[in-house]
């Protein structure tokens, strides 16, 4: 859903006011850093978190290119800043400093579009032209979707990475990017995706977020009533999946155990949501990992979110749950060259009911794999190597250098 300039003014914070003179403190700096440090490259993923395709570079360059000069950012406040210290350089996420090495790189990395000491304020500077740096794409996923706010001219970024051919394709015909910008490499964090250990008997519901929900604006009641959490299909349709008496008796069946975990930008409602099974988990971040639970579950159960295609891409069995199809085009993302139909790595199911027949079935299953879904895969993922971070970082090497 393209929003409008008034949509866009209505997510702006008194913070991000504050970012433009920390901007404007920045410069001067960054130009005496810039005699020093010619070739830096700046690197995150959220704020709050080194989990995504910035950390799994920023490690990977650490590990066999350490004569790179890196800077990692990320809240000192995060959880994972620890873990991440004790590979290299850091910069507080949002701060001065952070400000004076985002003007500083030579390439500035991310695994997100806002990825940035802030993101309203670099938008406006580099859309229009006024900040002219070299930003690279990693992305959080491999695009499926129509989503506009990631066309060239929203971006201006010089790079773009995809993970497979027909990702690829679509990227290039319909994002509007200059030839070359797009370029299909492999999500870093799928190197890691190749050694994993199932516990047989763990289920993950990892449903994706609603951006009129999480984010809301004027634009959000046009399609539902937002002013209560409960009020919106979204928690009505998975609270009355985590109360079904049905999935208690499912679990208690075939000894299971479900891990409930909402995409990050609705785990501020996880405590609204009803658990009667003790079989049942409620995953919050950042005390879960994302990586961690798609490799250890034995099966997936998620709606349009794009995690499932880490989790088709390690062979195993999935389903989607879509009972809210035409909202969710409306509301987020647009239809793109991925069909759930013809094209997906399980069964579509768009009732209750369908859901949890599915489930049963594939317990039932062992959750063994249909041949479709793994001739599919075999099919979607030309690239499935263990050699995403080094394609990753020999084309950043090279960009700028004639390419």
């Amino acid at each position: 859903m393209e929003e409008t300039l008034l949509q866009k003014l209505q997510r702006v914070r008194l913070g991000d006011i504050g970012h433009i003179f920390l901007f404007l403190l920045a410069v001067l700096p960054a130009l005496i850093y810039r005699l020093f440090r010619k070739d830096l490259w700046l690197i995150c993923d959220n704020r709050n978190e080194a989990r995504d395709n910035g950390y799994w570079l920023y490690r990977y360059i650490r590990e066999h290119y350490p004569e790179q000069d890196t800077v990692y950012a990320i809240s000192k406040h995060s959880k994972d800043y620890e873990r991440v210290k004790d590979l290299g350089a850091t910069v507080n996420y949002g701060t001065l400093l952070h400000w004076i090495l985002y003007l500083t790189a030579k390439k500035n990395i991310s695994s997100q579009k806002g990825g940035k000491p802030n993101a309203a304020v670099c938008y406006f500077l580099e859309v229009h032209g006024i900040l002219k740096n070299t930003r690279i794409f990693l992305q959080h996923g491999i695009i499926k979707d129509d989503m506009p706010w990631l066309y060239y001219e929203n971006t201006k970024m010089k790079m773009f990475v995809c993970s497979t051919y027909r990702e690829w394709r679509f990227v290039s015909d319909t994002y509007h990017y200059p030839a070359g910008y797009v370029k299909e490499l492999g999500l870093c964090r799928l190197d890691g995706l190749h050694d994993f250990h199932i516990k047989p008997k763990q289920v993950l519901l990892m449903p994706t977020w609603r951006s009129w929900i999480a984010s809301p604006t004027s634009a959000s009641y046009a399609i539902e009533d937002v002013s209560s959490f409960r009020n919106t299909a979204y928690f009505r349709a998975w609270n009355d999946f985590l109360q079904s008496d049905r999935l208690a008796d499912i679990l208690e069946q075939h000894d299971l155990q479900l891990v409930f975990y909402p995409h990050r930008d609705m785990q501020c409602f996880l405590e609204q949501f009803s658990i009667k099974s003790d079989r049942i988990t409620t995953a919050s971040f950042p005390e879960y990992d994302v990586q961690t639970l798609l490799k250890e579950s034995a099966y997936l159960i998620t709606d349009f979110s794009s995690i499932a295609m880490d989790f088709a891409y390690m062979k195993k069995r999935l389903q989607y749950y879509q009972f809210d199809t035409e909202d969710f085009r409306k509301g987020q993302y647009g239809q793109g060259y991925f069909d759930y139909e013809t094209d997906g790595f399980g069964r579509v199911c768009t009732t209750l009911e369908a859901a949890l027949d599915e489930l049963e079935q594939a317990a039932c299953e062992h959750f063994c794999n249909h041949d479709t879904y793994l001739q599919r895969h075999e099919a979607f993922f030309d690239l499935y190597d263990t050699n995403n971070c080094e394609r990753n970082y020999q084309a950043i090497k090279e960009l700028g250098n004639g390419n």
